[in-house]
């Protein structure tokens, strides 16, 4: 009967082991989701997409060429 004692409690404590493991796991995998979701967030905050990049790119230009074209008035006279 204590060889059968002992195995069970081995037993025991190997699945409590294994069960513990899987849970720290688990908890990791889902914190790392966490973070990687905020990430994402924080990161539509600070830049901007193509759309507009290229929309502000070509402000940008308009008004380069009016102040080309003012410049060349002002040489012109």
């Amino acid at each position: 009967m204590e060889m059968d004692a002992l195995w069970n409690v081995g037993l025991t404590a190997g699945l409590g082991f294994i069960v513990w493991w899987a849970k720290s796991q688990h908890d990791e995998l889902r914190r790392v989701q966490i973070l990687l979701n905020r990430t994402r967030e924080e990161l539509a905050k600070e830049y901007s997409t193509k759309v507009e990049s290229n929309a502000a790119t070509d402000r940008l230009i308009v008004r380069l060429d009016a102040l080309d074209n003012k410049m060349d008035r002002m040489l012109e006279r």
